[in-house]
Protein backbone atom coordinates (compact mmCIF):
# COMPACT_ATOMS: atom_id res chain seq x y z
CA UNK A 1 0.00 0.00 0.00
CA UNK A 2 1.27 3.29 -0.95
CA UNK A 3 1.32 6.17 1.38
CA UNK A 4 0.34 9.84 0.31
CA UNK A 5 3.55 12.31 0.51
CA UNK A 6 3.38 15.00 2.72
CA UNK A 7 3.96 18.45 1.51
CA UNK A 8 7.87 18.36 2.51
CA UNK A 9 8.13 14.93 0.82
CA UNK A 10 7.08 17.05 -2.21
CA UNK A 11 9.46 20.07 -2.31
CA UNK A 12 12.94 19.61 -3.33
CA UNK A 13 16.32 22.27 -3.66
CA UNK A 14 17.84 22.39 -6.92
CA UNK A 15 20.27 24.43 -8.20
CA UNK A 16 19.40 26.66 -11.26
CA UNK A 17 22.01 25.52 -13.51
CA UNK A 18 20.52 21.77 -12.56
CA UNK A 19 17.29 22.54 -13.56
CA UNK A 20 18.39 24.22 -16.51
CA UNK A 21 19.86 21.23 -17.64
CA UNK A 22 17.10 18.78 -16.41
CA UNK A 23 14.11 21.21 -17.70
CA UNK A 24 11.60 19.32 -19.26
CA UNK A 25 12.00 16.41 -16.40
CA UNK A 26 11.80 18.76 -13.74
CA UNK A 27 8.67 20.31 -15.49
CA UNK A 28 7.49 17.45 -15.99
CA UNK A 29 7.65 16.46 -12.21
CA UNK A 30 5.98 19.68 -11.29
CA UNK A 31 3.31 19.11 -13.58
CA UNK A 32 2.46 15.66 -12.93
CA UNK A 33 3.81 14.41 -9.39
CA UNK A 34 2.52 18.02 -7.88
CA UNK A 35 6.64 18.55 -6.76
CA UNK A 36 7.32 21.89 -5.88
CA UNK A 37 11.03 22.71 -6.62
CA UNK A 38 12.96 25.66 -4.99
CA UNK A 39 15.49 27.20 -7.41
CA UNK A 40 18.95 28.59 -5.73
CA UNK A 41 21.72 30.69 -7.02
CA UNK A 42 24.65 29.72 -4.88
CA UNK A 43 22.61 28.10 -2.33
CA UNK A 44 20.19 31.17 -1.80
CA UNK A 45 16.58 30.66 -3.19
CA UNK A 46 15.64 32.47 -5.49
CA UNK A 47 12.60 31.22 -7.75
CA UNK A 48 9.91 28.52 -7.28
CA UNK A 49 8.63 26.01 -9.47
CA UNK A 50 5.09 24.24 -8.97
CA UNK A 51 2.23 23.23 -11.38
CA UNK A 52 0.15 25.77 -13.17
CA UNK A 53 -3.31 24.72 -11.82
CA UNK A 54 -1.64 25.48 -8.07
CA UNK A 55 -0.20 29.03 -9.70
CA UNK A 56 -3.56 29.84 -11.02
CA UNK A 57 -5.27 29.63 -7.77
CA UNK A 58 -2.48 31.09 -5.54
CA UNK A 59 -3.12 34.31 -8.03
CA UNK A 60 -6.71 33.75 -7.71
CA UNK A 61 -6.40 34.20 -4.21
CA UNK A 62 -4.02 36.93 -3.55
CA UNK A 63 -7.16 39.38 -5.51
CA UNK A 64 -8.04 40.92 -2.32
CA UNK A 65 -12.06 40.77 -4.09
CA UNK A 66 -11.89 36.75 -4.33
CA UNK A 67 -10.51 36.60 -0.50
CA UNK A 68 -13.26 38.96 0.75
CA UNK A 69 -15.84 37.22 -0.74
CA UNK A 70 -14.05 34.01 0.95
CA UNK A 71 -14.49 35.92 4.34
CA UNK A 72 -18.13 36.74 3.28
CA UNK A 73 -19.21 32.94 2.58
CA UNK A 74 -17.27 31.71 5.35
CA UNK A 75 -19.49 34.11 8.11
CA UNK A 76 -23.06 33.30 6.44
CA UNK A 77 -21.46 29.27 7.09
CA UNK A 78 -20.76 30.36 10.64
CA UNK A 79 -24.16 32.16 11.14
CA UNK A 80 -26.02 28.87 10.02
CA UNK A 81 -27.04 30.77 6.03
CA UNK A 82 -25.52 27.41 4.39
CA UNK A 83 -27.46 24.35 3.49
CA UNK A 84 -26.53 20.60 2.56
CA UNK A 85 -24.90 20.15 -1.36
CA UNK A 86 -27.14 17.36 -1.80
CA UNK A 87 -30.25 19.95 -1.11
CA UNK A 88 -28.81 22.49 -2.88
CA UNK A 89 -28.16 20.29 -6.17
CA UNK A 90 -31.71 19.18 -5.38
CA UNK A 91 -33.06 22.66 -5.74
CA UNK A 92 -31.07 23.38 -8.86
CA UNK A 93 -32.22 20.79 -10.53
CA UNK A 94 -35.80 22.22 -10.17
CA UNK A 95 -34.88 25.21 -10.68
CA UNK A 96 -33.44 24.22 -14.16
CA UNK A 97 -36.68 22.11 -14.84
CA UNK A 98 -38.74 25.03 -14.32
CA UNK A 99 -36.84 27.33 -16.52
CA UNK A 100 -36.75 24.95 -19.02
CA UNK A 101 -40.78 23.95 -19.15
CA UNK A 102 -42.23 26.12 -22.25
CA UNK A 103 -44.21 28.84 -21.32
CA UNK A 104 -48.20 28.26 -22.75
CA UNK A 105 -49.11 31.06 -25.89
CA UNK A 106 -52.10 32.83 -24.88
CA UNK A 107 -55.09 33.06 -27.83
CA UNK A 108 -55.87 36.34 -28.29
Amino acid sequence: MASKKTLGDRIRRLPITKARINLGAVVKRAHLGKEYFILEKDGIPVAGLMDIDEFEDYLEMKDPAVREQIQESYAEYRTGKSREAGLFLSELKTERKRRQRPTPIRAP
